[in-house]
């Protein structure tokens, strides 16, 4: 990655790094973002390597950049907003190279009557759409379904073993 951009006259421009500072507290303003996110945006604002640590550590003190808060915002987001399981929202912050320690802590944070709750009506709703399937195909399907949303198997078998005994 390049480190620098070029202005209109061809030669390389750098921010200082309290402009950087500013962008990035703006940036970490927006939305909670993760370390990761923001070392992403270090290098696409052109900010000087030797910068990048200095920079971080600054909107850590400062309480702009909280991976821990991140995580729990996230996941949270995530099973609110889209369904997703635990198993996708912890591959999705392990993509934004979150710590262990943070997804253990954010995926702590869902409440797990809520997650049963949502687990029990995503598989009713499946199971219901598919009513013209035969009965194993409708049950392999909602399966799948769950699974890809990131749901562990084991409940998903027990939250569809008591829809089909119906």
């Amino acid at each position: 990655m390049v480190s620098a951009k070029l202005s209109l006259s061809g030669h390389m421009k750098y921010l200082t790094k309290e402009q950087a500072l500013q962008k990035l507290k703006n940036y970490c303003t927006y939305q909670e973002r993760s370390h990761y996110e923001v070392k992403q945006k270090l290098y696409e604002l052109g900010v000087k390597i030797n910068d990048h640590d200095e920079i971080i550590a600054s909107l850590i003190d400062e309480d702009y950049l909280n991976e821990e808060r991140f995580a729990i915002q996230f996941a949270g987001g995530k099973f609110r907003m889209k369904n997703w399981g635990k198993k996708k929202i912890l591959y999705a912050l392990r993509e934004k190279k979150v710590s262990d320690y943070s997804i253990k802590k954010a995926l702590a944070e869902i409440n797990e009557d809520d997650y049963t709750t949502t687990l029990k009506k995503l598989a009713e709703e499946k199971y219901n759409l598919l009513k013209d399937e035969q009965y194993l195909e409708r049950k392999k399907k909602t399966i799948d379904y769950l699974i890809q949303k990131g749901y562990e198997y084991d409940i998903v078998n027990t939250v569809l073993s008591t829809l089909t005994e119906k």
